[in-house]
């Protein structure tokens, strides 16, 4: 989740915008505001060629900042880490991967946001007090090699 101004994000949280606009009408603010900061989206996914089951990894994205779950280059991830997807109310119904938590993904699928969601408990850590973030739970692909995700599989997410 990229930093908005906390003036704005407040403004934002006060509109309660997510109520009444659908995810194709809300603003580059609003969807950016809209994102819990939860980190599961970094996390290495692998699917299984027999099954086509998708499973998560404790092992996230190299920008990923794991200790603030924070993206260490976000205006420049797509570019330094081409397979980082755009998130788009467009293309959001063809990411199955996300997870059910996923503010996006709860949206999309008609259900109401979690008391854990911070533009619900006005609290932008309360997605890491709730323990619904990675926070404390993941490694960088920097510490663990490609050929060893399948030893990083998780149930957590």
């Amino acid at each position: 989740m990229p930093k908005l101004d906390d003036s704005r994000w407040q403004e934002l949280r006060a509109s309660q915008y997510w109520q009444h606009k659908r995810l194709t009408q809300m603003s580059d603010d609003e969807w950016e505001a809209l994102c819990d900061g939860c980190g599961k989206c970094c996390l290495h996914k692998l699917i299984d060629d027999e099954t086509d089951e998708l499973y998560y990894t404790d092992v996230a994205c190299k920008l990923l900042d794991t200790t603030t779950v924070r993206c260490s280059d976000y205006p420049n991830r797509h570019h330094t880490v081409p397979d980082c997807l755009v998130f788009s109310a467009e293309n959001i119904a063809d990411l199955y991967w996300l997870p059910a938590s996923c503010a996006y993904k709860t949206l999309y699928d008609g259900r109401r946001l979690e008391k854990w969601h911070p533009l619900i408990s006005g609290d932008k850590q309360s997605v890491h007090r709730y323990k619904r973030s990675v926070t404390g739970r993941c490694t960088s692909e920097q510490n663990v090699p490609i050929d060893q995700l399948e030893e990083h599989l998780v149930r957590w997410v």
